[in-house]
């Protein structure tokens, strides 16, 4: 008798759960959810408690709750995410890294074998800048729509330049270590006291072979002190700068 009794218990148990959740289910009409779903589409990192407020000022489900839009979105398969933090871009770069990746699509190994790839970048030393959530569905995180941009500025942090072949890494530079007052600040004078200290001996022990300097294009690689410095140096290496 007793598996009779303990599946008609659980039987109350599912029907008494399935009851309490309908009147739930029925706070917002078809017509309320194609517009929760459009305010998402159409701006992304809306909030739940945005939207609600959006959906009383227009009378619609005035007495929904965040958590009815929270299921709303998620029937609709949205989830809330944290951003990807890309570098900002802008369409015109876009468009020439687009050609510099086809230029380059079907380049041997032996050429990529061939170069040292060079980069500065900004260390936090505490925290990361932030992180903001949007609404987006599986397999759009790097949408420019659902990602947010990032650009150098100040704060507690430390700039680096590094290099690496396909071989290996190569060195690892804190600029402070490198500027006379110790500050993390990269210029023209800077970025050639490290390509005069660091570029030719990592090549060296990275590649031997005669090799290409890949770099950005960033202010201070296409300063005229820069040029006039690879002028001199031409006879050791090739520069390249690639697309910003």
């Amino acid at each position: 008798e007793w598996p009779k009794q303990l599946f008609g218990t659980f039987s109350k148990r599912r029907n008494a759960l399935v009851s309490s959740a309908t009147p739930k289910d029925q706070e917002t009409t078809a017509v309320d959810d194609r517009r929760i779903l459009s305010l998402v589409k159409k701006t992304p990192f809306t909030t739940v408690g945005q939207i609600k407020s959006i959906l009383q000022e227009v009378g619609a489900c005035v007495s929904t709750s965040t958590s009815t839009i929270k299921r709303r979105l998620h029937h609709c398969e949205y989830g809330g995410f944290t951003t990807r933090c890309k570098p900002l871009v802008s369409p015109k770069n876009r468009k020439a890294r687009l050609e510099f990746a086809k230029r380059h699509l079907k380049k041997s190994s032996q050429f990529w074998n061939n170069i040292l790839w060079t980069d500065e970048t900004k260390i936090n030393l505490y925290q990361s800048d932030g992180k903001t959530r949007v609404w987006r569905t599986k397999g759009t995180a790097h949408d420019p729509k659902h990602t947010t941009s990032s650009v150098k500025h100040g704060g507690v942090s430390v700039m680096a330049w590094a290099c690496m072949a396909a071989s290996r890494t190569g060195s690892f530079v804190f600029i402070d270590d490198v500027t006379v007052d110790k500050s993390s600040t990269m210029n023209s004078e800077v970025f050639q006291a490290i390509k005069s200290a660091h570029i030719q001996p990592n090549a060296s022990e990275l590649i031997v072979r005669r090799f290409t300097v890949q770099m950005d294009n960033d202010l201070k690689h296409t300063a005229k002190a820069t040029n006039v410095f690879e002028e001199k140096e031409v006879d050791c290496f090739v520069m390249a700068k690639s697309i910003a």
